[in-house]
C-alpha cells in the first residue's frame, strides 16, 4: 500500500488549524520510501511558509542523538555504559561525593543519575561552554540516591555531551555532525543558529499564535536539546536505529528497558538508552519528544513494522496535534490504535487528598499542592532562568487511583498525569513531566 499525500497535507493543514498550530512539518517512512508534507507559516509576523525543507528544533529528541554518539564511542572501546563519568572528566562534581564517585554514563542516559537536572545556564557561547556549564554542576543537589529511581535530566545529557568532547577531541557540535550527520547524509541538521538561519527556520509561538520573545535556548545544554533539523532528517535518524550497522552495529540494545517509569502514563512506561519505551496495540514504541521555546517536536519508531514517524510544530495546541495526527496516521498505515491519555474516571475514586498537599520542589520548578473543597490543585512555579522563560500552570486535579490524578489547566484538551509516591523512609514525591520533584515542605 502506498500512503496517499495528497490526503496526509489536507489532514495535517486541518488539524493544524483545529489545534491552533501556525506551522507543522510531518515526514514519515512506509513502503520503502521517505513521505512529507508541510503547512502553515515559520513566522505568524513575516507569514514565511512552512516547507519540507524547513528547520525547526526538535528539542529533546537530542537526548537520543547524544546517548547515540555515546554508544559509539562505546562500541570503539573508549567507554562502556558503566563507566564513571569521574574516570573520563576527573573534574565532575555534583553536590554529594558519594554521588560524584558512582554516576555512570548508565545512569545519565536512563535518568537515574539522581541529580536535580534542569539548570538552564548559559555559559557563553564559547566552544568551552560544555566544561563551562560541567564545572557549574558542582552544587547540584541529589533528588534521589544514584539509581533509585527515575527523574528526566538535562543537565545529565550535557555532561555526557562533554565526556564525547573529552574523547573524541572537539566540540559536542563538531562530534554529532561527523559521528552521525556526514554518516547519514544529513544536510538540513544544524545545532548552531549560524548555521540554521541559512535555511528556512522556524521560529516559535505561544498558544495564542504570537511569536516569543526568545528564539532559542542557550549553546551551553546543546546536548540535551539544541538541534535543528528537517522532518525528513529527523526520520533518516530514527531509521538508522532500524538497521544494525548503518551508524551502530547493534542499535537495538538502545531499545532493551534500564527502568520502570513511576509515571508510566506520560509517554512510555519504561526508559532505554536515551528512548522512551511503550507499547501500543501489542507494537513496541521507540519514542522521544522535545520542547523548546514555542516550538515541540516528536519522534516515533515502531520496529516491528518498520514505521518512522516525525512530526515538528511550532506553536499552539501541540501535543494534542500530534496525538491526533499519529493516532490517525498508524490506524491508516497499520490498523494500529493508539491508545488515549490517561483521563478521569467515570465514577469517582476516594483518595487521601491532604497526604499529597505541600510545595514540591526542584531546580527550575516550585510546585505547589493545595487542596479546595475536597479536590487537589497542583501550580507550578517556574524559577531561575525558566521564570522568564516558561509559562506557569494551574491544574485542577481528578483521582484515577489512589496517589494517581489527572488535571489540566483551562485551555488544554489533553490530560496531564500526576503520580504521587510516599515512599517508606519518610521521602515524598511527585511524578509530573517526566520528572521527580520531591517535598520540600
Amino acid at each position: 500500500m502506498k500512503a496517499d499525500m495528497e490526503h496526509w497535507a489536507n489532514r495535517l493543514e486541518a488539524l493544524a488549524a483545529e489545534s491552533a498550530v501556525p506551522g507543522a512539518s510531518l515526514a514519515f517512512w512506509f513502503g520503502g520510501e521517505t513521505h512529507a508534507c508541510a503547512t502553515g507559516v515559520l513566522n505568524t509576523t513575516t507569514g514565511a511558509p512552512v516547507l519540507t525543507d524547513s528547520l525547526f528544533q526538535i528539542g529533546s529528541i537530542t537526548k537520543v542523538w547524544t546517548a547515540t554518539q555515546v554508544m559509539l564511542l562505546a562500541e570503539q572501546g573508549r567507554v562502556t555504559l558503566d563507566t564513571p563519568v569521574a574516570e573520563v572528566l576527573p573534574e565532575f562534581r555534583v553536590g554529594d561525593a558519594e554521588a560524584t564517585a558512582a554516576i555512570t554514563l548508565r545512569h545519565l542516559l536512563t535518568h537515574t543519575s539522581g541529580i536535580d537536572g534542569d539548570l538552564f545556564l548559559d555559559t557563553g557561547r564559547g566552544d568551552d561552554c560544555l566544561q563551562r556549564y560541567v564545572e557549574a554542576c558542582a552544587d547540584l543537589e541529589q533528588t534521589f540516591p544514584v539509581g533509585d529511581s527515575h527523574s528526566y535530566c538535562n543537565s545529565g545529557f550535557v555532561i555526557a555531551g562533554r565526556v564525547i568532547e573529552k574523547l573524541t577531541g572537539g566540540t559536542w557540535d563538531q562530534a554529532v555532525r561527523e559521528q552521525i550527520c556526514e554518516r547519514l547524509g544529513l544536510a538540513h541538521t544544524w545545532t548552531l543558529p549560524e548555521d540554521v538561519l541559512r535555511f528556512g527556520a522556524a521560529v516559535g509561538h505561544d498558544e495564542h499564535g504570537a511569536v516569543v520573545p526568545t528564539w532559542g535556548l542557550p549553546r551551553s545544554v546543546g546536548p540535551a536539546g539544541l538541534i535543528c533539523a528537517r522532518a525528513a532528517d529527523v526520520v533518516a535518524f530514527g531509521r538508522a536505529h532500524l538497521t544494525p550497522g548503518v551508524l551502530l552495529a547493534d542499535p537495538a540494545v538502545m531499545r532493551h528497558a534500564q527502568v520502570d517509569l513511576p509515571n508510566p502514563y506520560a509517554g512510555g512506561q519504561q526508559w532505554g538508552i536515551g528512548w522512551s519505551l511503550d507499547e501500543w496495540d501489542g507494537h513496541q514504541v521507540v519514542s522521544h519528544t522535545g520542547d523548546t521555546i514555542g516550538q515541540h517536536a516528536a519522534l516515533w519508531v515502531l520496529p516491528g513494522l518498520g514505521t518512522v514517524i516525525a512530526v515538528l510544530v511550532n506553536g499552539g495546541h501541540s501535543v494534542e496535534f500530534q496525538h491526533h495526527l499519529v493516532s490517525e496516521l498508524l490506524h491508516e498505515l497499520h490498523g494500529v490504535k493508539v491508545p488515549e491519555p490517561l483521563a478521569p474516571p467515570v465514577e469517582p475514586v476516594a483518595a487521601d487528598i491532604e497526604a499529597f498537599t505541600g510545595v514540591y520542589e526542584r531546580a527550575g520548578s516550585r510546585i505547589h499542592v493545595t487542596s479546595d473543597e475536597g479536590r487537589l490543585r497542583l501550580r507550578t512555579e517556574p524559577t531561575g532562568i525558566l521564570a522568564g522563560l516558561a509559562q506557569p500552570r494551574i491544574l485542577e486535579l481528578t483521582a484515577v487511583e489512589a496517589t494517581t490524578f489527572v488535571g489540566r489547566s483551562a485551555s488544554d484538551a489533553m490530560w496531564d498525569a500526576v503520580v504521587f509516591e510516599n515512599r517508606p523512609d519518610g521521602r515524598s514525591y511527585l511524578h509530573y513531566s517526566g520528572r521527580a520533584t520531591p517535598k520540600v515542605r
